[in-house]
């Protein structure tokens, strides 16, 4: 008895699920720009706190990540099974990366008492306390997402190399690809909101 491979059934659910991320983190981004219209200034001060340098780094860094993870795709379409491994290990310490760079990044805050209920944000300007509550909450949400592609980019490389994803069975690696362009495309939106908001 056959199993049936419903590529189109996996890559239409995958889809589906993509949507509904995009449509929680436009919520939220609906949800900065009503109160960034409402305070302007302290959206700019606030960003003025946070470091450009780790930002652009880890733009960098993801949107690497995004080409060799694309790339990891065509490679085993091309039945370079190592070539693969290679590209998706390499994406993976981008993922690494990342997260320590966000580690930094929040320790930093954390350690000039700007973090969510501190007496620092409490006690000032409203505006600037919305805005660090809604960077805590987007990029907190994002660096999850970035762990979940970690693990199932970390899934596929395993799979390939234990010729469980092949260039016939492809549908898990493709959809892992797929949600870590998405873990990109965020970031794309979410740098200049927090980073380079003027």
């Amino acid at each position: 008895m056959s199993t049936r491979y419903d590529t189109t059934g996996i890559k239409v659910g995958m889809w589906i699920f993509l949507y509904s991320e995009i449509i929680l983190f436009g919520g939220l981004f609906v949800l900065y720009a009503v109160y960034f219209y409402r305070y302007p200034e302290f959206f700019v001060e606030g960003g003025k706190e946070l470091n450009r340098f780790f930002g652009s780094a880890n733009t960098i860094v993801l949107l690497i990540s995004s080409f060799t993870v694309a790339s990891s795709i065509t490679a085993l379409q091309l039945g370079r099974k190592k070539l693969t491994i290679g590209l998706l290990s390499f994406s993976l310490i981008c993922g690494f990366i990342f997260l320590v760079n966000k580690y930094f990044e929040w320790g930093a805050k954390f350690h000039h008492g700007i973090y969510p209920n501190s007496e620092k944000l409490v006690e000032g300007e409203p505006g600037i306390n919305i805005f660090f509550g809604l960077y805590y909450v987007i990029t907190g949400l994002h660096g999850l997402h970035v762990i979940i592609g970690m693990v199932l980019l970390a899934i596929s490389l395993v799979m390939v190399a234990k010729d469980i994803i092949t260039p016939q069975r492809i549908a898990m690696l493709d959809n892992s690809g797929l949600y870590w362009h998405l873990v990109d495309l965020i970031w794309i939106f979410v740098f200049p909101l927090f980073y380079l908001v003027l």
